[in-house]
């Protein structure tokens, strides 16, 4: 029933331009925009945090764009799981990334919320009302990526364009209001700097959690084997000048005292620079800058969990399809998660809600990204397209790179977190056991889908 509903998808809507948005429209969002202010708590230092992850970002951007050209399936991580360690691992890396996908949601929102009160102050004095637009606009973009990938695509690309904008102004022209003397000391955080660079380094990498965002659509891209590797590498090369730049510019302007205290760092940044209007003005581009990334993980969090529902090890009811060609289910029951964990978490703040949360995200992103690291190789193996020489050499080198990057940043989340994160993991499996002995129930019966999907 799941590859019925997968024939009558509409045409491949998503190009080179719409991919790299999709990219940088995830990564480039809530991180920018409120990760200054979590940094803060280790001065300076936090900028080989940024440094480190970028390195990091940039070969787990070639791996993916590898795998892109080696696996068409929608999917992404876990489709290049699946594929190279088999349907267990498919299951656990579908189940974490998933996880990592509406958690991830449930930040961006706590973030949206934060700029939204700079700009409404009444949203920011209310825990009501900031809980309140957290939820209203997840449900929204639900809404708009129930309704077509083709419509969440356009809304990708013009909230990424808008979002650019701000940032390349702060990243640029804010040098000139930089005060030295805010760059030092260079650590603040108490730890040593290895201990605060891994640290700084593992929210950082919330940042760029989304860089193989091409790669999960991979069935509504156009010229996937071309477009998606393009606009992985391109994507995580502008989000990581941006990054760098704006964050420099954000230290050397507040202090970090000052700048750990605000829930919209940014903002606060371009007021003491330019004044007030422009204060506003950063908070609405960051406003427009979450409601993008939103948008692009929220059609992600329908994507991952239907390519799992046609290979059957997610439940079929997530795989079907709506007349628009989209996975309302599998949308709707992700984002009721995200709205769940943004109601646990909301007592704590906005700042302490949103380390929590992406932490947590980043975490469950972290084992897809270590075993995809390998995955080439795997899936090389298995198809026994041998690799000698060189080549062997490159992709042992960048699988080793990624892996060891990902661990390392595992390392950086903090035991509390990555327990957490397994613990989620875990549970996953008792939903694995029990698909499977549905699948094998089903076997006898000879599924003419199944054998029409071979």
């Amino acid at each position: 029933m799941a590859n019925t509903a997968s024939s009558e998808k509409s045409p491949r809507a998503l190009g080179l331009l719409a991919c790299t948005a999709l990219v940088v429209g995830n990564m480039i969002g809530s991180g920018i925009f409120l990760l200054p202010a979590s940094l803060a708590a280790f001065g300076p230092i936090a900028l080989g945090g940024w440094l480190l992850t970028s390195a990091g970002a940039l070969i787990l951007a070639i791996i993916f764009g590898r795998l892109s050209q080696l696996v068409s399936k929608t999917g992404g991580p876990y489709a290049y799981t699946q594929a190279g360690y088999g349907d267990f691992s498919g299951f656990l890396i579908a189940w974490g990334y998933w996880i990592a996908l509406w958690t991830g949601n449930a930040g961006v929102a706590v973030a949206l919320a934060g700029y939204v009160g700079f700009l409404v102050p009444e949203v920011a004095q209310s825990s009501t009302y900031s809980l309140a637009v957290a939820l209203g606009s997840i449900w929204l973009l639900t809404l708009v990526n129930i309704r077509g990938v083709k419509e969440a695509g356009m809304v990708q690309i013009v909230t990424t364009v808008l979002k650019l904008l701000p940032l390349l102004l702060i990243g640029t022209l804010g040098f000139f209001w930089v005060d030295t003397a805010n760059y030092s000391p260079l650590n603040v955080s108490g730890q040593s700097n290895m201990a605060a660079i891994s640290a700084a380094a593992a929210l950082t990498l919330w940042a760029y959690l989304g860089l193989e965002s091409a790669t999960v659509p991979a069935g509504e891209v156009i010229n996937p084997e071309k477009t998606i590797p393009r606009a992985t590498i391109i994507g995580v090369l502008l989000a990581a000048a941006v990054y760098i730049s704006v964050t420099s510019v954000a230290i050397g302007v507040l202090p970090s005292a000052t700048l750990a205290a605000s829930s919209a760092p940014l903002a606060d940044v371009a007021t003491t620079m330019w004044g007030s209007t422009w204060g506003v003005l950063i908070a609405l581009g960051a406003v427009i800058a979450t409601f993008g990334t939103l948008n692009g993980f929220t059609l992600l969090t329908g994507q991952v969990p239907y390519g799992a529902a046609l290979d059957r090890i997610f439940p079929a009811s997530l795989g079907k399809l709506t007349r628009f060609g989209t996975p309302a289910n599998a949308l709707v029951f992700s984002n009721l998660l995200a709205s769940i964990l943004v109601i646990m978490n909301f007592s704590q703040g906005l700042v302490g809600a949103f380390n929590k949360i992406i932490l947590l995200a980043v975490m469950a992103s972290l084992l897809p990204y270590a075993l995809c690291a390998f995955a080439e190789l795997m899936i090389r193996l298995k198809g026994r397209q041998g690799l000698r020489g060189l080549a062997l050499f490159k992709v042992g080198l960048l699988g080793s790179l990624g892996f060891i990057y990902s661990c390392w940043a595992l390392y950086g989340a903090g035991s509390d977190t990555v327990f957490l994160g397994v613990l989620l993991i875990l549970a996953g499996i008792p939903l694995h056991v029990w698909m499977q002995w549905r699948n094998a129930e089903a076997e006898p019966a000879a599924d003419p889908a199944s054998t029409e999907k071979s």
